[in-house]
Formats: C-alpha cells, structure tokens, sequence
C-alpha cells in the first residue's frame, strides 16, 4: 500500500512539474510577447517571467530592435533613359507587437519587397544626375511612401538611404569627358580674367612710366640684375639705352662737321660782307 501511494505520489510531482515547464515563459528585455489563447488575442506580456496556461495559450515573442534590412541591387531605368543598379538599405522597427503579427504574415518579407518597388517607382521619375545629386531628397521620398504602410503593419520605418550606384562604363567614360571638358572650361575662363587683369596691371603701370620716365629706367635696371644672376654670357642692352647712345652719336657727329667747318678757309670769290663805301 505504502509502494502505491509513492507511485502516486511521484507521477503527480511529475506531472506538476511539467504542467509548471510548459506554463512558465521568459520574455527578453527587447521583446514583448503576445499571448493567444485558442487561437485568439487575449494581450502582451512585458519583459521577465510569465505563466501561461498549458497546451490553450501560446506566448509568440516579437522582438522589438532595430532591423537593419538591405535592399538588393536592382536594374533601373532613369528618367531620361539611363540603365542603372542602385542598391539600397532601410532601417525600421516593431512598435506594435500585436498588430505585426495579425495584420501580416512576415513584416521582413513585405518590407523587403514594397522597399524595392518603392524603389524602382521614385529612381525611375528622375533623371540620372537628379539620382546622383540629390540623393537626400530620393531618400526622403522612398521613406514618406513606406510611412504608408507602418501603422497597419505595426512597424515604424526609420532610414531609408541608397548605399551603391552602379553606372554602365560607357556612361561612367561620357560623365568623366564631361568633367574633363568642364575644368577646361573653367580653366580658360580664369586664364582669360588674369590675361584681363595682367593687362589692366599694365596699363597702369605704363601711365605711371609715361610720367616718370625714370621709372623705366630704374625697371630696365632690375631686369638686368635678373637675367645676371646665373652668370650667363647673354649681353642685354635695352632699348632705351641703345637710343640714348645713338643721340650721344649723332651729337659727337653735329659737333664733328661743326669743329670741321670752322677750320676750312673762306674762298676769295667770296664777296665781302661789308662793301666799300663810297669812292
């Protein structure tokens, strides 16, 4: 009698014990667990230790972090008829634990798939330097047409951004001749306004010159010095100075014919320059 009461007692304790295994659950801190019982809704249970009643309820954990989702690389044709591969990232969150469960079969998957239409719907209504420049505002779109969706789903969407596009490398030769020919441009054009400027510059300094002609001299000084200072065998003479030793020549010439005729005679045909006076 003794024996059979033992057996009983040891096959309650058992049963007790698994009666308690499979009522207790443990909800992480990142979680909340939603709680169906015969197949209905009956709340959520916050982080820590909860019972639940064995083989009626059952406790679905949602895990409420941050999901960081990439959007695979896709072919898109721009506005103006560019073919490229753009791939994406997006970030969202579980903030209705219940609702992510009830109102979809997975929140990952429809994410995933409204992200890449989204996707392909708003590149496609830009041209390509539109989608080069002004990725913000693409981000931006793509976001605003997800909110759609996040309070039926239960989710909040958080960063939407473009991470990779891909050019074809025909298009990626005609965007760097375009840049090529676009620093040329400006290359010219800051030539031409110093070209502008040297001149304005020269003008000045050449009234200045006008006025002082020793300012040119003292400046064809300074240019000798210059080309003196690699001691080379070059003999400059500048312009001024060959000018001022042609007058000293042509005065040493004047002065020549002058000393020249005074020192030949008169001739005696010469008539006198002071008549007899009356015989």
């Amino acid at each position: 009698m003794s024996l059979t009461w033992l057996i009983v007692i040891i096959v309650v304790v058992v049963l007790v014990l698994l009666l308690v295994a499979l009522s207790v659950r443990i909800v992480q801190q990142y979680e909340r667990g939603v709680v169906f019982r015969l197949g209905r809704v009956i709340g959520e249970r916050e982080p820590g230790l909860t019972l639940i009643l064995p083989l009626i309820d059952r406790l679905t954990p949602v895990s409420l972090r941050i999901v960081t989702m990439p959007i695979q690389s896709q072919g898109i044709i721009t506005k103006d008829n560019v073919s490229v591969d753009i791939a994406a990232v997006a970030y969202y969150r579980i903030v209705d634990a219940t609702r992510s469960l009830v109102a979809i079969e997975s929140v990952q998957a429809a994410i995933g798939q409204i992200a890449q239409t989204t996707l392909r719907s708003v590149v496609g209504q830009h041209s390509l330097d539109e989608t080069l420049a002004e990725t913000d505002r693409i981000n931006t779109d793509i976001r605003t047409i997800l909110e759609l969706h996040q309070a039926e789903w239960g989710v909040q969407i958080l960063i939407v951004e473009l991470k990779d596009i891909q050019l074809p490398e025909g298009m990626k030769r005609a965007m760097a001749r375009e840049a090529e020919a676009e620093r040329e441009k400006r290359a010219k054009i800051i030539a031409a306004q110093g070209e502008a400027m040297a001149a304005d510059s020269l003008a000045a300094a050449s009234d200045v010159m006008v006025a002082h002609p020793l300012a040119l001299q003292l400046r064809n000084l300074q240019t000798l010095v210059e080309l003196g200072v690699d001691k080379n065998s070059t003999v400059v003479f500048p312009a001024p100075l060959m000018s001022t030793i042609a007058d000293i020549g042509n005065l040493l010439h004047r002065e020549a014919e002058a000393v020249h005729d005074l020192r030949t005679p008169s001739s005696p045909n010469t008539a006198s320059p002071h008549p007899a006076r009356g015989a």
